[in-house]
């Protein structure tokens, strides 16, 4: 018997137009990707029938209905997989009458033929309204698919939106922060410059206050010399009057005892009245150098003992310093070059310098000493140096040293470490001028940190 074979060749790539159909309307590679892959390969199952009939020489017809069933449930096994998808939903309603429909046809087909014989307007009945109800429904799924698929890119458009949104936010963040971190560090800045403003008009006022502490002590200096030289005259004259006495006390004729006894007296007394005069000259000196250091530099050079004024104001300083703290005591080591002898300097000014060189330094290993470092001895060496050209004069200390941060800066105007009214700033920057611009020489700072500091002076001869 010859068989037709055209119905299911038919069938076959309409069930693989289908197939391909709805790889496309369900995203089947995206949503189901086993399933697209079975979609693709549909038409091996109708190959399979076809095989199958060759062998067993099956009507065509009836392989072809069976063949359709496999499809239709392979269809609605895809549906229900999909069915949290709306559209694949829909398509499950559409297909259901229309596979039950092929499921009974090909049921009665087998057992009961006569009966779809005889109700045959009633199954076609069925098959148009499965027909209908299919397209219908079909219709539904694409109005689904197209809602879906506008308001996916709605939400999509929604989503670029919010992160413009959310990247213009950061940006604008960013931008308010930067900004807010700009104005924080000029608030910084302009409430250091407000307080170094403040702490500059103490020092000042404190500058003020010392100048005005500067001409009380010189108009105070300058009464007690007075004093001073009547005490020098008159221990000089009673000196003389001694050396007078002795002589008569030898013409006098007296007991060797009585004589020896008078003698004793009077050498006691003259070796007093030379103490008296000795330290009286001291004073003196120590006024002069007072009245020097207050009156305002004439710019005139002067022969100085530029030993004898180092050794001075050192002394001045040290005493000046216990007069304030009975507690402080320090070592004083000089080393004096005998070779260099007086040279032509500005001597008010010079020794102001010193003053402030050696003020420093004192207050420098009074710092430290305040630490408490066990076996620390203050220690202050003053020393000169002449070569052929130049003399040096070194001020160096044991106290806490200058940090290198601070040393960059240590010559500029109103610049100090000092607590305010301790220091005016001006002290340094005024002697780097005097020896760097008023006599030509060098002002140079060596420091280690918690070790000690030196200050060279070099000066031109």
């Amino acid at each position: 018997m010859r068989l037709d074979y055209t119905v299911i060749l038919f069938t076959i790539p309409v069930a693989m137009g289908f197939a391909r159909l709805l790889q496309k309307f369900l995203d089947t590679a995206k949503r189901a990707p086993r399933w697209h892959k079975l979609l693709s390969q549909i038409w091996l199952p109708g190959v399979v029938f076809l095989g199958i009939a060759a062998v067993l020489q099956l009507k065509t017809k009836l392989l072809d209905e069976f063949y359709l069933l496999f499809v239709y449930a392979f269809f609605l096994g895809l549906f229900v997989r999909l069915k949290s998808y709306k559209p694949a939903r829909t398509l499950l309603f559409a297909l259901l009458p229309f596979a039950l429909y092929s499921f009974f046809e090909l049921l009665l087909n087998v057992v009961a033929i006569d009966f779809i014989k005889e109700y045959d307007d009633t199954f076609d009945s069925w098959q148009g309204f499965s027909v209908i109800w299919l397209i219908t429904f079909a219709f539904i799924a694409r109005n689904q698919k197209r809602t879906l698929e506008a308001d996916l890119l709605q939400r999509e458009q929604e989503e670029v939106e919010k992160r413009r949104i959310a990247t213009q936010n950061t940006e604008l963040e960013r931008m308010v922060n930067e900004r807010t971190a700009a104005l924080t560090q000029q608030a910084e800045a302009l409430q250091t410059a407000l307080t170094e403003l403040r702490t500059t008009q103490a020092q000042l006022i404190q500058a003020e206050k010392m100048a005005s502490l500067g001409e009380l002590t010189a108009g105070i200096a300058h009464e007690i010399q007075n004093p001073l030289n009547f005490v020098n005259n008159f221990a000089e004259v009673s000196v003389e009057l001694c050396q007078e006495l002795r002589e008569e006390v030898d013409k006098v004729e007296l007991a060797d005892a009585d004589k020896e006894y008078l003698l004793t007296i009077v050498g006691d007394l003259s070796h007093n009245q030379l103490k008296i005069n000795q330290h009286g000259q001291r004073a003196s000196s120590i006024v002069r150098g007072m009245l020097q250091h207050s009156r305002a530099s004439t710019g005139e050079r002067q022969s100085t003992d530029l030993n004898g004024l180092a050794d001075e104001y050192l002394r001045l300083a040290y005493h000046g310093l216990r007069a304030k703290d009975k507690t402080f005591n320090a070592t004083l080591n000089t080393s004096f070059d005998d070779t260099v002898g007086n040279i032509e300097v500005m001597p008010q000014d010079l020794g102001r310098v010193l003053l402030n060189l050696f003020n420093n330094a004192f207050y420098a290993v009074q710092q430290r000493q305040k630490l408490g470092e066990p076996g620390y001895q203050p220690t202050v060496t003053v020393s000169t140096e002449r070569t052929n050209s130049r003399v040096r004069i070194c001020v160096r200390d044991n106290g806490t040293g200058i940090p290198e941060a601070v040393r960059q800066k240590i010559f500029q105007p109103f610049f100090t470490t000092k607590p305010t009214g301790e220091g005016t700033g001006l002290g340094l920057s005024l002697s780097y001028d005097i020896v760097t611009k008023s006599h030509g020489g060098t002002l140079a700072v060596e420091s280690e940190e918690g070790k000690g500091t030196e200050f060279i002076i070099t000066l031109p001869i």
